[in-house]
């Protein structure tokens, strides 16, 4: 009896220990995340990449390191991916469009690991095929933009701007989408005639002295009443510069409500969004999952609306739990994500020339 129990008690042994190894197995992908040309105090981009990976990973009791390059050049952004691959890292997730070359560079060699390119899309990569252990998400900014441009309007505002960052396509969208957006609404109110954009990219991702000036003189000479300020942090001088004058300004990628409103209370109008923290969970759950060769392998999706009445699944729009606008209501946000999802009203998402509209546009060569 005593020989029988002791066999016994091997045998679950051995079969506790083999299930624990396999579930370690599961649970075992390391992931690491390279930041582009801002860090993850941005405020922007990189910080909600960083934030989703990093709460993902926590709540899922997985390791997560971000690895900042040492500059600005596909070199420097190379060397930390090498550094995340040699330091054992099994999922890199690589945002912003500056991956595009890194990803053509290393995937190949690095073919045990999967790359997470956010904010990448085919216009980014030319011919080139991404490999299987690659997959990329890019987002129809030109929606999100339309909606806060059209949500401007319809506030009341007859005076905006556009600040862009670098005229690279998802800013170009972000941008051409609030220029259909103004108009848009500008034709449903019948005040075409009496609405101005103003237009202009900044030629970086970073707001400084320089960027200010510019939105100075948008703001107390032209009588900008308020910027879509889109392109990582560049967001910081359109409000020091709508400060001084208790102008408005819209965000962009995230929610900034509080950010913007931190230099003038109700400054934030409303923020166009992309989905980037529930991008980043769903390929990781999906990793974990076994799921990535059937739905994310060589993949490049292109991320928009899912649904026309239910908002929390789409991957672009505005805040609707921060709201604070008047004149415009959720229920209006509502019909018209609803209008835009049926193809009753159409966004292009061209680039490659500016879109036609019935209002004043005033285009500027770069600030910078």
């Amino acid at each position: 009896m005593k020989k029988i129990m002791c066999l016994v008690m091997a045998v679950a042994s051995v079969c506790l220990f083999g299930c624990s190894k396999k579930a370690e197995s599961k649970e075992s992908l390391r992931i690491a995340m390279v930041t582009d040309s801002g860090d993850i105090t941005d405020q922007a981009f990189n910080q909600t990449t960083y934030q989703a990976c990093k709460a993902y990973a926590e709540e899922n009791h997985l390791d997560f390191k971000y690895y900042k390059p040492a500059g600005d050049s596909t070199a420097d952004r190379i060397a930390s991916v090498d550094a995340a691959y040699q330091d054992g890292y099994s999922v890199i997730v690589l945002p912003g469009f500056t991956f595009a070359e890194v990803i053509k560079s290393v995937a190949s060699d690095y073919a045990d690991a999967k790359f997470i390119g956010i904010d990448l899309g085919k216009g980014d990569f030319g011919d080139y095929v991404l490999p299987s252990n690659v997959y990329c998400a890019s987002y129809a900014e030109e929606l999100p933009g339309f909606f806060a441009g059209y949500a401007a309007i319809k506030e009341g505002y007859r005076h905006v701007g556009y600040l862009g960052g670098m005229a690279v396509p998802a800013v170009i969208r972000f941008g051409y989408g609030f220029i259909q957006g103004v108009n848009a609404a500008a034709l449903n109110l019948g005040v075409a005639d009496s609405v101005t954009i103003e237009y202009v990219y900044g030629g970086q991702f970073y707001g400084d002295q320089t960027i200010t000036a510019a939105m100075d003189g948008w703001y107390k000479n032209r009588g900008v009443e308020v910027v879509f300020a889109c392109g990582g942090g560049i967001w910081t001088s359109a409000c020091e510069a709508a400060a001084k004058v208790n102008g408005k300004v819209i965000g962009v990628d995230i929610d900034q409500t509080a950010l913007i409103n931190g230099y003038g209370e109700g400054m934030h109008v409303t923020s166009a969004l992309k989905g980037l923290g529930p991008t980043v969970k769903t390929v990781l759950s999906a990793i974990q999952a076994g799921e990535w060769d059937a739905s994310y392998a060589g993949k490049i999706a292109r991320l928009g609306l899912v649904s026309g009445t239910n908002l929390s699944v789409n991957y672009v729009g505005l805040p609707t739990d921060t709201w604070a606008m008047k004149n415009f209501t959720v229920d209006e946000y509502k019909a018209l994500v609803n209008d835009v999802f049926t193809q009753k009203l159409t966004v292009s998402d061209v680039v490659t020339e500016m879109p036609i509209t019935a209002v004043k546009i005033n285009t500027y060569q770069n600030i910078k």
